[in-house]
């Protein structure tokens, strides 16, 4: 089996998470310069095989699309343009950054680690894959 790989987009950088072969599990991956997002992927998918890519989906709370939203579509058609054989899945993305957050202070995690911005992309990424897995 291919792997399905999270994005969770921001202005300057974006958490990546990954599952295993079997897609069971959902694992953090790293966090990238947005700027090099796409040749980042392009690299990880000459190593390892990925069947479909699950983009978060940032929502207000009434449900209508965020205005980060207008920053994620032209990525999207990059992303498309850039992996024409891979499918592109949207997941509701509201509150993966609190939980996140509070993901980091559960584990033990000082202060100073938790201003960490670029872990909490990396977790938020991991939320969002496993939503996904979940509503398999």
């Amino acid at each position: 089996m291919a792997r399905i790989l999270a994005i969770d987009y921001g202005m300057k950088r974006t958490g990546i998470a990954v599952t295993d072969e079997l897609q069971l599990i959902a694992s953090g991956l790293t966090t990238v310069a947005t700027t090099e997002l796409i040749k980042f992927l392009k690299e990880y998918t000459i190593k390892e095989t990925v069947e479909l890519f699950v983009v978060g989906e940032p929502k207000q709370m009434d449900n209508s699309p965020s205005e980060s939203e207008a920053l994620i579509i032209p990525f999207i058609k990059k992303l498309e343009k850039a992996f024409p054989n891979v499918v592109i899945k949207r997941v509701d993305e509201r509150f993966t950054s609190k939980m996140a957050f509070q993901t980091m202070i559960d584990s033990g995690l000082k202060k100073n680690q938790r201003k960490n911005k670029a872990l909490i992309d990396e977790i938020s990424a991991t939320l969002i894959l496993q939503s996904y897995l979940y509503s398999k």
